[in-house]
């Protein structure tokens, strides 16, 4: 049988002016946030919170984010060669961002921020995770057109044939992985609206942190190793930082049940 495979040779940069390099992944890690500044303005707006609030949060969201995904890389996938070249952390145009190290400085930044507003932490980390699902969403993408972080070899007729890589026809994580998100954005903003934007305190981060890291723990089953390392164990380094994530993630749902059933007697 003769499967017809998706062909992918997309060129990971959209233009460029002289040195100045505009590029797909980018364009969509920037449109991430500006997405989820709306997305969270509308929040605030209902509840009656000071846009002005939001401007400094986006702020805090902007250098947590890329601190910590940037370090994140640097230190769990290549300590060895960054510790000893410090300055080339300073280089992210050049690639290399993790999704655990993000969530970290993620919920440094509004830790710090929330010592400062009027709102409590549990409260932004509430509403902040809905909009960080769809930002996964936009990265994941990111890295489709960059061609990176794809699947093993797979004989699907959905497998797709990175020309930049080899041609050989490989699952397309990087989709899995948007598509998993969209859905559990979708759900978070159902929960959210459903509740009438007052959720259980903590419930809508719980179930963010087990959704995410619990797909990206099964998915990781499916990807090439990052770095060469991860071959020789059986559970390779995302899937083995997913494991705190999900557990913490239970922890909070849990506590926000128990918190709600000790309100309700």
């Amino acid at each position: 049988m003769i499967l017809n495979y998706i062909t992918w040779n997309v060129h990971p940069e959209i233009f460029h002016v002289g040195s100045l390099s505009v590029r797909w992944y980018g364009l969509l890690f920037a449109l991430g946030f500006y997405v989820g500044y709306l997305i969270m303005a509308r929040f605030f707006r209902k509840e009656g919170v000071p846009v002005k609030e939001l401007d400094r949060l986006t702020t805090f969201m902007v250098v947590g984010t890329i601190i910590g995904a940037r370090l994140g890389h640097c230190l769990f996938y290549e300590p060895a060669y960054y510790l000893s070249h410090p300055l080339e952390i300073l280089k992210i145009w050049e690639g290399g961002l993790a999704s655990h190290g993000a969530a970290i400085g993620i919920i440094l930044a509004i830790y710090l921020f929330s010592r400062k507003s009027s709102q409590t932490f549990l409260w932004t980390l509430d509403r902040i995770v809905i909009v960080v699902a769809l930002s996964g969403v936009l990265i994941r993408l990111g890295n489709l057109m960059n061609s990176e972080i794809f699947g093993k070899p797979a004989d699907l007729p959905w497998a797709f044939i990175f020309v930049r890589d080899n041609l050989v026809p490989r699952h397309p994580t990087q989709i899995y992985e948007a598509l998993t998100y969209l859905l559990i954005f979708i759900y978070l903003l159902w929960h959210y609206d459903h509740k009438g934007g007052h959720p259980r305190p903590g419930f809508l981060f719980g179930m963010f942190l087990i959704l995410i890291f619990a797909s990206r723990f099964f998915i990781e089953f499916l990807k090439e190793p990052q770095v060469q390392f991860e071959a020789k164990y059986l559970l390779n380094l995302g899937q083995s930082l997913s494991i705190p994530f999900i557990l913490l993630g239970t922890f909070m749902v849990w506590r926000s049940k128990k918190r709600n059933t000790r309100e309700i007697t």
